[in-house]
């Protein structure tokens, strides 16, 4: 009987001291672990991390002009079109005037759009209809108009100047084209009236002189 009291002490005391262990060991836990957050702390630090990545970017506003759909779309096409940033087209009624012509077929004498076209006809009804401005529809009474400055040099060019070709040996002032920018020009050819590169032989070949209507007094 007191072998078995013993054995039961000796046990209790086991226990004891085995739970006094593992108390020990679970403190020593829980202070090596990363500290937990309350449900209402860990809100607070998540909204504060999200508003610190917020504040590291930056809001741009890609229409602080304020655009209509049709003046944004003409904007960053025509800007991928001619290379220059969507920034540098500003001209929006020149452009949508262009826009409805481009495609159109070349036909001599002619002024119907997606029918035909030519090039002075074209010039002719987009200065009026843009710019407010009558020049005649004939590439030689431009070229010699007193209401046009002429010069030569490409490096003065500036949107909306036209340019004079000679195509024809016979007419020293054959046909006309109108700069646009970075050395795109809206001009007629066999394909048609489109935006080309006045770089191309085609045209270097041909190119006379560039005119820019004079300031009215």
């Amino acid at each position: 009987m007191k072998f078995y009291l013993e054995k039961d002490l000796v046990t209790l005391v086991t226990l004891l001291l085995l739970s006094g262990l593992m108390s020990c060991s679970s403190a020593n836990y829980l202070d090596d672990i990363p500290y937990i957050y309350s449900s209402e702390e860990y809100s607070k630090e998540l909204s504060n991390t999200k508003s610190r990545i917020d504040s590291s970017f930056i809001s741009v506003d890609h229409n602080k002009e304020k655009l209509n759909d049709e003046d944004l779309d003409i904007k960053e096409r025509y800007s991928i079109i001619m290379g220059v940033m969507p920034q540098q087209v500003t001209n929006y009624k020149l452009y949508s005037f262009i826009d409805g012509w481009i495609g159109t077929p070349y036909k001599k004498q002619m002024l119907e759009q997606k029918i035909g076209v030519d090039c002075a006809n074209f010039t002719s009804i987009l200065f009026n209809e843009v710019y407010g401005e009558t020049i005649s529809a004939i590439p030689e009474k431009v070229f010699s108009s007193n209401s046009l400055e002429l010069f030569t040099g490409r490096s003065f060019l500036r949107e909306g100047d036209i340019l004079f070709f000679r195509y024809e040996k016979s007419r020293p002032i054959s046909d006309v084209a109108i700069y646009l920018q970075n050395d795109r020009i809206v001009a007629c050819t066999a394909s048609g009236l489109n935006i080309y590169d006045f770089n191309d032989k085609y045209f270097q070949l041909r190119y006379v002189a560039a005119g820019r209507l004079k300031l009215k007094e």
